[in-house]
């Protein structure tokens, strides 16, 4: 069976549910997070997870075709559907209630754009020719980013089918919007971010970070801003995951193979927690390990209880919940 686990703060404590208005960790708190619960939905790795804006919901794709949504207060499964005709990747949440986008695994490329309340399509962005490896939705509207092995970044609107502003690239790319939504972030070749104005995309980047390999580096395979804007993170399938200056692209951190493990260059998430202030991210021995952005020392390892590569680590939004994932999805708790 495959596995899923969420990590909370005091499982024992319903003021867990809570959600928590600006709260800020230390070391503590971050050491003794405990799992929670387990979750053994899928049949397959869990390739994709994402939680609602209100923490209230998380959401995961699976190698199954699986679609599995958890109820994070009650921490029960609320519904499973499943998309054996086109796979399922990639999967976010849509600003509209009980909405989600995914990409395809199966048939062709094109993007889905799903209701979840009676699993039907509501609409369909063709365009890509290879595989979609980047996606992302708009903190503050209807706008996503998709980015594909066709080497190309697209700009879209759910509202319409029709692709709103094109990119070719030289290289696989990884973006993200910031968390106002106004600039979008890409990176290219495992050497360049490019910073992006939404409104005049088309006139090129008003900035430009360019990186020397790290000895350990990977391709890049995932980008983020920190939830407070001032950093950028770098994840690749190899051992090294880069903290970067959101402003001008200065080099902060980088957390190596020392750090964590990845010995098998999977393609590991890692996720900031909600104050901007940790990484958290999963290894091929199964751990969650911790790091303090500020700083850039190891706070610590916590013990995941999965039996295969870590490959997704997502912190809650709103919520003391940290949830990762193999086959499995693991649920963790600060214990007090």
């Amino acid at each position: 069976m495959m596995n899923q686990y969420l990590h909370n703060q005091d499982y024992n404590n319903q003021d867990s549910a809570k959600e928590n208005k600006g709260i800020k960790l230390v070391d503590q708190v971050v050491r003794s997070f405990r799992v929670a619960k387990l979750y053994r939905e899928n049949t397959d790795r869990v390739n994709h997870m994402d939680f609602s804006s209100n923490g209230e919901m998380l959401i995961s794709s699976a190698e199954d075709d699986q679609i599995v949504i958890y109820d994070c207060e009650k921490g029960l499964v609320k519904r499973t559907l499943n998309s054996k005709k086109y796979g399922v990747d990639l999967i976010h949440f849509t600003h509209a209630k009980n909405a989600a986008i995914h990409s395809s695994t199966k048939i062709d490329d094109t993007i889905r754009y799903l209701s979840l309340h009676d699993n039907k399509y509501l609409r369909y962005f063709p365009g890509h020719t290879k595989k979609v490896t980047t996606m992302c939705m708009s903190p503050t509207d209807d706008t996503f980013i998709s980015g594909s092995l066709d080497k190309s970044l697209r700009l879209w609107d759910l509202r319409s089918p029709n692709c709103q502003g094109l990119m070719h690239l030289v290289g696989r790319p990884v973006a993200a919007f910031d968390p106002e939504g106004l600039i979008f972030s890409v990176g290219t070749n495992n050497e360049n971010i490019k910073l992006y104005d939404l409104r005049s995309f088309d006139k090129g980047p008003f900035s430009t970070f360019r990186f020397s390999s790290e000895r350990g580096d990977g391709e890049w395979t995932f980008l983020k801003f920190s939830p407070d804007g001032k950093t950028m993170m770098v994840c690749s399938n190899g051992a090294v995951i880069r903290i970067i200056d959101a402003f001008h692209g200065t080099p902060l951190q980088t957390f190596t193979i020392s750090g964590h493990s990845n010995s098998k260059t999977v393609q590991l998430e890692a996720s900031f927690s909600p104050d901007s202030q940790y990484v958290f991210s999963g290894s091929t021995d199964g751990f969650i390990h911790v790091w303090s952005v500020e700083n850039g020392y190891k706070v610590c390892v916590l013990n995941a209880d999965h039996p295969a590569p870590v490959q997704c680590v997502k912190f809650n939004p709103k919520l003391m919940m940290l949830a990762s994932s193999c086959t499995n999805m693991v649920k963790k708790k600060f214990h007090n």
